[in-house]
């Protein structure tokens, strides 16, 4: 994945002279996990650079950037970071355009790795979506896969609103195969919309980012029981895509949502009230969540007992099943 982010970054770049790289080791080094490698080369020191250790001033640049005619493209160097720059965020960056009614542009796309999955120490593994999806102005996005994860930087990078733009880390090391001689011709789904990528027929995974890979892995398992698992990649988490969900759970007639974040407040029970709202008459079993816990993130080691496994996602699919 993080060679087809490279792939996108290095042709937003090319393709407009406005588009700026910029955070913590992006420059020379290429970023802690390479995201951002030989951009600096390719596109000169001006344009892809290094920042202090200072998030909310890399974001408030952004803003400032984007206000005099930038595309800037901050990153943060772990999603755990990200906590001191939410004043620019919430503040400036979701709200320039509506303040101004419309005179400010705000094509900021902030690049944030996220989630857990690499057994990295506190602070470095979050999921922080829920916070940024509440905030009114922001579009969130979070691929799964690595040709995916090229469309929606590119999308993000191309729209005229704010992007918090969440990477998996779990998945930068993803090798699934590419279209070597045709990333820009390969079909996208259209900015905002949700994809079906496995489907099934007894009951609905909805899931974004690294549990993606995870549901398919159970829908895997249960293949082998005679249980047909359908997969939704929700692929922008705000604005929702509420129909293609809908559609997939009124059309298995059960639903279970898969994420990381804690289950308290986290956008699977946004998730799941959009299911009720759109299908409750088609619905067979309330819909079921399998998330992280209701306590802080935690390091490395805990890791393997926090997040979602497939034996969970399983356990749920058969109690919706025996609803």
């Amino acid at each position: 994945m993080r060679d087809a982010l490279n792939r996108a970054l290095d042709t937003a770049l090319a393709e407009d002279p406005a588009t700026l790289v910029f955070g913590e080791d992006v420059g020379r080094l290429g970023g802690v996990f390479r995201v951002t490698d030989g951009l600096q080369r390719r596109h000169g020191a001006d344009r892809v650079f290094d920042t202090p250790i200072a998030e909310s001033g890399i974001v408030g640049l952004a803003v400032g950037l984007a206000m005099n005619g930038w595309r800037p493209v901050p990153e943060i160097q772990f999603d755990g970071f990200a906590y001191p720059a939410v004043d620019q965020i919430v503040n400036q960056m979701a709200r320039m355009h509506y303040r101004s009614r419309g005179a400010a542009p705000m094509p900021i796309t902030l690049r944030v790795p996220s989630f857990g999955g690499i057994q990295a120490p506190e602070h470095h593994g979050e999921s922080l979506e829920a916070l940024f999806a509440h905030v009114p102005g922001l579009r969130v996005a979070a691929p799964a896969d690595p040709l995916d994860a090229y469309h929606l930087l590119l999308q993000s990078i191309r729209c005229e609103d704010p992007v918090v733009f969440l990477e998996p880390k779990a998945r930068y090391w993803d090798r699934a195969p590419l279209p070597e001689d045709g990333w820009a011709a390969a079909p996208a789904p259209p900015m905002g919309a949700g994809r079906v990528v496995r489907a099934g027929r007894h009951a609905t995974l909805v899931a974004w980012g690294a549990m993606v890979r995870r549901c398919l892995r159970a829908a895997e398992l249960a293949a082998e029981d005679g249980v047909d698992l359908e997969v939704v990649d929700l692929r922008w988490l705000k604005p929702l895509d509420a129909d293609t969900v809908a559609a997939s759970a009124a059309r298995t007639r059960r639903a279970v949502v898969v994420h990381e974040a804690p289950l308290t407040a986290g956008l699977g029970g946004e998730v799941a009230a959009l299911i009720t709202e759109r299908a409750f008459r088609d619905l067979a079993a309330p819909v079921q969540r399998v998330t992280g816990f209701d306590v802080p993130y935690p390091a490395g080691p805990l890791e393997p007992q926090y997040l979602p496994t497939v034996d969970r996602i399983l356990f749920a699919v058969q109690r919706t099943l025996e609803y």
